[in-house]
């Protein structure tokens, strides 16, 4: 058992990133392949076994060889019953079969879930939450996505949808969201959304700056452009970045007020800006967060980067395993 390895998915849009992960979290090898989302993504289940029997020929594995493995899934996401459906991204719109299919090809354990849930495993085991039982995990990328950790258990809720921190009301008046909702925190501190702000506060600011002027001429600026122009003293980006930097002051301080984690970890695309921006969320946090709470927090900048989807995934199979040992 000692010996035996982790497999560990994460599946994308763009990209499957695969993992032989060991029981310290700890990788030993790893590769991608494109995902193909032709045909309503029906070549992307038998392209993850083709690629992980590939793997394990050319590596001379046997099934035996793993404790399981494990998947991060973007759409909603059944663990009991290992299914996914809903990830519009892969064009995934029917029920897809995966333990079913996977583990029936391989035969060897499936585990899935969530994929920012799994990202949050990841960083809580060996990343920025550093085996801390209670923790929270922030994704700000293309949207805002997010895991709770409590006393070393993801949280699922009722029907699996806990930790749609991105969906937190941030501004009733705000900007409408595509899940039909106004003002959610996905729409201001996402990639796009820092860029929105950026945008509307452009045609009122009175001072120089060449963001601004970009905006204004239709030239293309990204998150990393004005986060960039912020650290160096552009006024009209700072001010872009102090009001993101409250939307998630606000919001991470009122996740702390309900749920207690020692540890709140900003990763994603947005979170590259490091400890420029944690500092200033830090700052908006303080004033949003209940006293002792306030100073029982740790707001930190995810560690793993790329690697969180395919070690939360290989966490993902340890936990759920031994939860299976325990409960026959």
């Amino acid at each position: 058992m000692e010996n035996r390895k982790i497999i560990g998915v994460d599946l994308g849009g763009t990209s499957i990133k695969f993992a032989i992960v060991t029981q310290k979290g700890e990788i030993l090898d790893q590769w991608s392949i494109l995902t193909d989302i032709s045909d309503n993504g029906v070549h992307i289940t038998p392209s993850i076994i083709e690629s992980i029997q590939t793997h394990m020929d050319k590596n001379n594995y046997t099934s035996s060889d793993f404790i399981g493995i494990g998947m991060g899934s973007p759409g909603t996401v059944n663990q009991k019953d290992g299914t996914v459906i809903g990830a519009y991204n892969l064009n995934w719109t029917t029920l897809q079969p995966l333990r079913e299919q996977i583990q029936g090809a391989l035969n060897i354990p499936f585990y899935i879930d969530n994929d920012a849930n799994v990202a949050a495993l990841g960083e809580q085991w060996v990343g920025a939450g550093a085996k801390e039982p209670n923790v929270v995990f922030i994704t700000l990328g293309t949207g805002v996505g997010g895991g709770v950790v409590l006393n070393n258990t993801l949280i699922h809720g009722a029907i699996g949808a806990a930790g749609e921190i991105g969906h937190t009301t941030v501004d009733p008046d705000g900007y409408p969201c595509t899940c039909g909702k106004k003002g959610c925190l996905e729409t201001v501190a996402s990639a796009t959304g820092v860029v929105r702000v950026a945008t509307d506060k452009a045609s009122t600011y009175e001072g120089d700056s060449p963001i601004k002027d970009a905006i204004l001429n239709n030239h293309a600026v990204d998150t990393k452009m004005i986060m960039d122009a912020a650290k160096e003293g552009d006024a009209f980006s700072l001010e872009v970045v102090e009001e993101i930097s409250d939307y998630l002051g606000l919001a991470t301080g009122n996740i702390a007020n309900v749920l207690n984690p020692s540890t709140i970890i900003i990763g994603g695309g947005v979170s590259k800006a490091g400890e420029f921006l944690a500092d200033k969320i830090r700052h908006y946090f303080s004033q949003y967060a209940f006293p002792t709470i306030r100073e029982s927090t740790n707001i930190r900048i995810a560690e793993l980067g790329n690697d969180a989807g395919v070690i939360g995934a290989s966490s993902l199979v340890l936990n759920e395993s031994v939860h299976e040992h325990i409960t026959k």
